[in-house]
């Protein structure tokens, strides 16, 4: 079951469960749009995988099975790994 993290790695934005703007990888790393586009380019810095829309949760889901609280901030900065 997909975690559905809280915020950008990069720009700690707020992304709410139901949010059509977060963006993940295989690996659940969560980003913005505007990161995942601009900044990234589409490509995940932590695996180098791809970042697609990540799927919202159905509410009367959400009440058995919440969104994670655990925030993931990358100390380091926000940059495309190197080919």
């Amino acid at each position: 079951m997909l975690e559905l993290r809280p915020n950008c790695e990069c720009c700690d934005k707020d992304l709410a469960p139901d949010s059509r703007e977060a963006m993940i990888c295989t690996f659940e790393c969560t980003f913005c749009a505007t990161c995942a586009s601009d900044v990234l380019k589409g490509i995940c810095p932590n695996c180098a995988g791809e970042l697609v829309r990540r799927p919202v949760r159905p509410a009367a889901a959400l009440a058995r099975h919440p969104a994670s609280t655990k925030r993931v901030l990358k100390a380091e900065g926000c940059a495309p790994k190197a080919a």
